[in-house]
């Protein structure tokens, strides 16, 4: 229990905002969160190959319609019935082919587990903190909305849509 407290300070205070972020890209980059003050941020943990998996489209078309207030950055990860398997040349090839994704794409990471990703872990210490429903990575494309701040200020379950009225509403706040 000791651990847990100690590890849970440790994140609340090594990355106090989303902006102290930067991950690995798809692409072999980094995408560096401090770039995307003034906007919001909405971020989709995705898989090629499950239910959800047409998303993209919707993601996509979002992303076009408010790209002058959000960005939008997805993190394949297989943590969810083996449904990304792949590598990331083949999740970029598949997201470009499948989908003309344009948003930015982390590399695959784990969004639950022993292993999760710091990004979201902090997450879902936010996410616990503000009460939200989920507070946890329940399934592939499950979204979290934060704001021109960097402040988690919602999370969507995996099955609403990204064009969904309670989604187009909070980022049109």
């Amino acid at each position: 229990m000791f651990k847990l407290i100690l590890l849970s300070a440790f994140f609340s205070f090594a990355f106090g905002n989303v902006y102290d972020f930067k991950v690995e890209s798809l692409e072999g980059g980094k995408i560096d969160f401090s770039k995307f003050k003034g906007k919001k941020i909405l971020i989709v943990n995705t898989a090629s190959m499950c239910g959800n998996t047409p998303q993209y489209a919707a993601l996509e078309k979002l992303y076009k319609k408010y790209k002058n207030k959000l960005v939008i950055v997805g993190f394949p990860a297989n943590n969810f019935g083996g449904q990304e398997p792949g590598s990331n040349q083949e999740i970029k090839a598949f997201c470009t082919k499948e989908y003309a994704v344009t948003f930015p794409m982390a590399a695959k990471i784990s969004v639950k587990g022993d292993d999760i990703h710091p990004l979201y872990k902090w997450l879902q210490e936010e996410s616990r903190e503000k009460q939200f429903d989920p507070e946890e990575v329940t399934w592939n494309f499950q979204k979290y909305l934060l704001d021109e701040k960097g402040e988690l200020i919602a999370v969507f379950k995996p099955r609403t849509q990204p064009d969904s009225p309670e989604i187009i509403a909070a980022i049109e706040k």
